[in-house]
């Protein structure tokens, strides 16, 4: 129980510590006077898993004293995810941009900069960003002895703009 809690604020500490930096960073303006960003974009994600254009920025790597991986995600608008599920859960940060959130069964979630996200573990669902806009967030996905995700299918256009207006 105690190395639980210690793993446990060790993750609020890097959220609260994130959550800051990018704060901060959105009042420093480039040369073209958009905000910095704070990660860079990474690598482009496999076409296997996302549809459209999305980049993973791994900004921690799971290991044997920290399994708790955290990933900064830049999604293009209309980019997303395919279904799929982790069988430790998953949060999502909101950081900029909009972005859906769908669990199956449910209606899709906007997510605003701010929104945080709780995926139960090995329930099917799905993120991305709005058609028009483009959407980061930081993914944590728990490590667990069977895995961190279960690959399903591609999020189909219908599902996709199925958002009530």
């Amino acid at each position: 129980m105690k190395n639980g809690m210690l793993t446990l604020r060790m993750a609020a500490f890097m959220v609260l510590a994130l959550v800051g930096i990018e704060a901060a960073a959105q009042h420093r303006p480039s040369a073209s006077g958009a905000a910095d960003a704070i990660f860079p974009k990474g690598q482009r994600a496999p076409d296997a898993t996302f549809t459209g254009t999305v980049w993973v920025q791994q900004l921690i790597q799971p290991d044997s004293a920290f399994n708790i991986p955290v990933g900064y995600v830049t999604f293009e608008p209309g980019a997303r995810s395919f279904w799929h599920s982790h069988p430790g859960g998953q949060a999502l940060l909101a950081m900029g941009g909009i972005g859906y959130y769908q669990e199956k069964g449910k209606p899709i979630q906007v997510l605003r900069k701010g929104d945080a996200v709780k995926c139960p573990p090995n329930i099917p669902h799905w993120h991305g960003a709005s058609p028009t806009v483009g959407f980061t967030q930081v993914a944590i996905t728990p490590n667990t002895p069977t895995g961190r995700v279960t690959w399903l299918r591609k999020v189909t256009d219908e599902e996709y703009n199925r958002l009530k207006r």
